[in-house]
């Protein structure tokens, strides 16, 4: 089992970037895809999901309007495009398989996932102000 992250870098407040994951030794359809990012010094932290069968897509409400997340289940590659990119927004990046994910809480908005089997080493990306 594989999945290897790529397109993270450098760029300033307010740009762009585009991440991939490409999974590998197991079926892409089973699972929900996750980006997750943590930066030096804090916790893990859930940015965004989907579940490349019924493409239902989630995301943190610290990205939300900024980041998309995407998947090309032939290719088995799930894509986070990131844009109006902060300096909070820098972390090492990683994409996971997980079981469970979606909006939960009162309000139906919180960001959950669960259930994480496989996972990344991570691309880095650094946002400067």
């Amino acid at each position: 089992v594989q999945l290897v992250e790529s397109g993270g870098g450098s760029v300033q407040t307010g740009g762009s970037l585009r991440l991939s994951c490409a999974a590998s030794g197991f079926s892409f359809d089973d699972y929900n895809i996750l980006w997750f990012r943590q930066a030096p010094g804090k916790e893990r932290e859930g940015v965004s999901c989907i579940s490349p069968g019924e493409a239902h897509t989630y995301y943190a409400d610290s990205v939300k309007g900024r980041f998309a997340i995407s998947s090309d289940n032939a290719e088995n590659r799930a894509y986070l495009q990131m844009h109006s990119l902060k300096p909070e927004d820098t972390a090492v990046y990683y994409c996971a398989a997980v079981t469970v994910c979606g909006y939960s809480g009162a309000s139906g908005d919180e960001f959950y996932y669960n259930g994480m089997d496989y996972w990344g080493k991570g691309t880095l990306v650094t946002v400067s102000s």
